[in-house]
């Protein structure tokens, strides 16, 4: 899981590798330094190619990856993309791409931050079933449509005042 520096990238990546390790899957992420830049950098793919990966799932990041996802199926990976940003004319070679603003995306509501976008993954992986992925994840979601300033209307309204109530009696670790 190849997240972002952001706290919408840091909560995203929890909640996609918080998943896939539930659901028995080797599993890693990986976070950049600010310093590396935005998104998909070369140097952190050959790292994750070294280290053995055979995938890479991107989360708030990887619309605009097109050379890094070249690279990444010349290494002998595959690539994943799931962002919010808005996409250029061309796509990153992926076996798919997510992402609420691609011009053939059916959602009527396009405002997601990445973790929005990464709860509708999880909730496509578990047969359309929003409850038990709202009930584990929604407190993270709901923090990063908050830090992420997106616009708090329809989609986004529901998932920070669900994910504002279950913070209430969270059982996830607090940092502070």
């Amino acid at each position: 899981v190849y997240g972002d520096y952001d706290c919408d990238g840091i909560t995203s990546t929890v909640m996609l590798f918080s998943y896939l390790q539930l659901m028995g899957a080797d599993v890693t992420y990986y976070i950049p330094e600010r310093s590396e830049g935005d998104g998909l950098n070369e140097n952190a793919v050959r790292q994750i190619a070294d280290n053995g990966a055979k995938l890479i799932i991107t989360v708030d990041n990887g619309i605009s990856a097109i050379d890094e996802a070249e690279l990444i199926y010349e290494l002998g990976m595959k690539l994943v993309v799931t962002d919010h940003h808005q996409p250029g004319e061309t796509l990153p070679k992926a076996e798919a791409v997510i992402d609420p603003h691609r011009k053939d995306c059916p959602s009527i509501f396009k405002n997601l931050c990445g973790a929005g976008v990464v709860l509708k993954l999880l909730a496509a992986l578990e047969g359309g079933d929003y409850t038990a992925v709202f009930d584990e994840y929604d407190e993270l979601a709901a923090l990063a449509t908050v830090a992420d300033i997106v616009e708090l209307s329809s989609e986004n309204r529901l998932i920070a005042g669900r994910g504002m109530k279950l913070m209430e009696n969270s059982d996830r670790k607090s940092v502070v």
